[in-house]
C-alpha cells in the first residue's frame, strides 16, 4: 500500500484555507508519483484546525465551519483523486451535554463521504498543553479496516501523545492507558500517528526512539506525521518519518518547512538502525536557528504584518534578533532604529551600523539626549530632585521603547523584542522599555546560548543555512567586535552586566535549575552553587514574576519557557 505523508503548516482557525491546502497537498503527492495516487494520505493532529486552537474550540461557529470544511475536502477528493482517502485531524462533538464536550479525533475522508475513525486517548495537560480543558479521553484503541490495492489492511490509529508511553525515554509519562499495548492483540499492519509536537532541542531523537519502540512492540512499521510552522509562541518543526518494524528509518521528511512524500509498504531501506543518538553541537544550533527563523516568519505573516522593526544597540542580543529577522523576512522587510544616549560608546554605534550594513537592513538614528533632558526637566518638580539611579536608567529604556512603538505604529510594523531568557528571569529588563514588542524572539535563550548561536553563525558550519535563508555567506555576520564585547546595557558610564549579575557562565546554570527543574535554594546550594549567588538570584527571580506576566509572547524552544506553560503566582511566598 502506498501511504503519503502531508506535513502541512495550517493557520489556526482558518478551516476552509486548511482544507484547501490539504487538497493541494494530495494533488502534489499525486503529481510527484507520476499520477499514481496513494491509497491514503495522512495529515497531522487537528490539521483541519491548526494546533493549538485553544478557545476557538468553544466556538459554535467554528464547529459549523468544520462540517463545511470536511464537505469541502470530500468534494475536492471526489473530483480530483477519487481513489485516494485522507486521514485528517478533527474534533468530534460528544453525544451528550457533559463537559468537556469534544474528542480530539481523526476523520477518514473519501470520495463518497467522511467519518470519524479514531479518538485520542492520552490528553496532555502540562507545560503549554491544556487539552483536558476541551477534550475527553477515548477509552479504547482505534483500528481502521482499510482496503487498498486488492488487500485488506488493519491500520492502528494514534494521535500524538498516544505514542509517548515509554518511561525510560521521556521526561514525563501521563497517567492513563498504554495505547500501544492496547493495539498489540489487534495485530495491526501499520501504526499511524497524527502529531502536533512542538520543537525541542532533543525532540527529534526522542520521537525516533519512541516510534522504534512502538514498531518493535507491534512488529509493524510506524508512520509519524507532524505539523510544521509557527503558531503563536509554539514552533512545530515537522520532521515526519516512517519507521520500519526493525527500527530503521525508511523515509525522513525535512524539518521547519512544509513537505510531502509517499511511502510504499513494500519498500525496505538499508538505513542504519536508529539508536540513542543526538545531533552534534553544530547540528543542534542549526536546528535551533531554523526553528527561530520559522517562528518569526510565521508569527509575522499569520498576524497580518508585512515588516518588522527592532532596536539595534551594537550588543549581541539585538544583533542575533536582526539576523533572525533578516533570515525570516528578507532584509528589505526589516528596519532597525539606533537610539544612542550620552553613555553609548562610539564602538557600539559603529558596531550596530556595521551589522546593519552586512545584513543590508535599513536603519534610522534617533539620538535620545534631548528627550532625556526633557524628561528630567519635567519630572524634577514632582520628585523635588532630578531622576537618578535606576529611575534615570529606566527612563532611557522607556524613551527608546516609546520611540520604537511610535515608529512601529506609524509604519504598520511588528516590533521585535530583543531581550534574552537570562534577563527576563532576573528582571534585568524594563517594563514599557526594552520589554516593548509583539514577539520576544530570543526570550527562551539563555545569554550563554545567545553567544553559542552567534559563534555558530560566524563559523563555516553555518554557510549552508545562511545561503538557503538568503543571508550573506562570506565573512562574519555578527563580527568579533560584538562577540568579544562585555555585555552592557550602557545606561550609565562604563556600565557592564557583571556590575549587577554574576557572570553568565555562573548565572545560566543556576537559572536553568531554577526554571527547568524548579529547584529550591537549598537544592541549588547542595548542587554546588555559591550560597550568596543563590540567595541573590533567587530573590531577583521571584520578584520579577510580575514583569514576565507582562512580557510579549516568547518563542518556545526549550523544555520550559516563560509564557503559557509558566504559571507561577505573582503574589506568593
Amino acid at each position: 500500500m502506498r501511504i503519503a505523508l502531508a506535513q502541512t503548516n495550517p493557520l489556526v482557525g482558518d478551516l476552509s484555507r486548511n482544507a484547501k491546502r490539504l487538497v493541494e497537498a494530495c494533488l502534489e503527492i499525486s503529481d510527484q508519483a507520476h499520477n499514481t495516487p496513494p491509497a491514503l494520505v495522512v495529515s497531522p493532529e487537528l490539521s483541519l484546525w491548526g494546533y493549538p486552537p485553544r478557545d476557538l474550540l468553544l466556538s459554535p461557529a467554528h464547529l459549523q465551519q468544520q462540517s463545511e470544511a470536511l464537505n469541502q475536502l470530500q468534494q475536492g477528493l471526489s473530483h480530483a483523486l477519487p481513489q485516494t482517502a485522507l486521514l485528517v485531524g478533527v474534533v468530534e462533538p460528544a453525544p451528550d451535554q457533559q463537559h468537556p464536550r469534544l474528542f480530539n479525533a481523526a476523520a477518514l475522508v473519501e470520495a463518497n463521504g467522511w467519518r470519524v475513525v479514531a479518538r485520542k486517548q492520552l490528553l496532555p495537560t502540562y507545560d503549554v498543553f491544556d487539552e483536558s480543558r476541551y477534550f475527553r479521553p477515548a477509552n479504547q484503541a482505534s483500528v481502521l479496516s482499510f482496503k487498498a490495492e486488492g488487500q485488506d489492511w488493519r491500520l492502528g490509529l494514534t494521535i500524538c501523545e498516544d505514542l509517548w508511553v515509554e518511561d525510560a525515554l521521556q521526561a514525563q509519562r501521563l497517567v492513563g492507558p498504554d495505547p500501544i499495548a492496547n493495539l498489540i492483540p489487534e495485530q495491526v499492519d501499520v501504526l499511524l500517528n497524527l502529531s502536533a509536537s512542538p520543537f525541542g532541542r532533543t525532540k527529534a531523537s526522542i520521537r525516533h526512539q519512541l516510534a522504534a519502540r512502538a514498531a518493535q512492540r507491534l512488529d509493524c512499521p510506524v508512520v509519524y506525521v507532524n505539523q510544521v510552522g509557527g503558531n503563536d509562541e509554539l514552533v512545530f518543526d515537522g520532521g515526519s518519518f516512517v519507521m520500519a518494524a526493525n527500527g530503521e528509518v525508511e523515509l525522513q521528511l525535512p524539518t521547519c518547512r512544509e513537505a510531502i512524500a509517499c511511502w510504499d509498504s513494500t519498500y525496505r531501506s538499508s538505513a542504519a538502525t536508529v539508536g540513542t543518538t543526538y545531533p552534534s553541537e553544530g547540528a543542534d544550533l542549526e536546528q535551533l536557528f531554523q526553528a527561530l527563523v520559522l517562528g518569526v516568519r510565521d508569527y509575522v505573516s499569520k498576524c497580518g504584518f508585512q515588516r518588522a522593526l527592532l532596536g539595534l544597540s551594537g550588543g549581541i542580543d539585538s544583533a542575533l534578533v536582526a539576523v533572525i529577522a533578516a533570515a525570516a523576512l528578507g532584509a528589505d522587510r526589516v528596519q532597525a532604529l539606533l537610539m544612542p544616549s550620552p553613555w553609548s560608546s562610539i564602538g557600539s554605534i559603529d558596531d550596530a551600523e556595521a551589522l546593519a550594513k552586512r545584513l543590508r537592513i535599513s536603519t534610522s538614528t534617533l539620538p535620545i539626549q534631548d528627550l532625556m533632558q526633557g524628561f528630567e526637566a519635567t519630572l524634577t518638580p514632582a520628585l523635588e530632585q532630578a531622576p537618578s539611579g535606576v529611575t534615570a536608567e529606566n527612563l532611557q529604556s522607556r524613551i527608546r521603547g516609546t520611540l520604537l512603538m511610535a515608529v512601529a505604529n506609524q509604519q504598520g510594523q511588528l516590533l521585535l523584542s530583543t531581550g534574552n531568557k537570562s534577563e527576563l528571569a532576573v528582571g534585568y529588563c524594563t517594563l514599557y522599555g526594552d520589554m516593548n514588542g509583539g514577539l520576544a524572539v530570543i526570550g527562551d535563550l539563555y545569554k550563554s546560548t545567545v553567544f553559542s548561536l552567534c559563534r555558530w553563525l560566524d563559523s563555516p558550519d553555518s554557510k549552508t543555512s545562511r545561503k538557503a535563508l538568503g543571508l550573506p555567506v562570506h565573512n562574519d555576520l555578527i563580527g568579533l567586535e560584538i562577540l568579544n564585547k562585555p555585555p552592557s546595557a550602557e545606561l550609565r558610564p562604563n556600565q557592564q552586566d557583571s556590575d549587577s549579575l554574576p557572570d553568565y557562565s555562573t548565572l545560566d546554570p543556576l537559572l536553568k535549575d531554577l526554571i527547568e527543574k524548579h529547584s529550591s535554594g537549598t537544592q541549588l546550594i547542595a548542587a554546588g552553587h555559591d550560597p550568596a549567588d543563590v540567595q541573590r538570584i533567587e530573590q531577583l527571580f521571584r520578584r520579577a514574576e510580575f514583569k514576565r506576566r507582562q512580557a510579549p509572547p516568547v518563542l518556545k524552544v526549550s523544555r520550559q519557557a516563560f509564557g503559557t506553560g509558566w504559571r507561577l503566582p505573582i503574589a506568593s511566598r
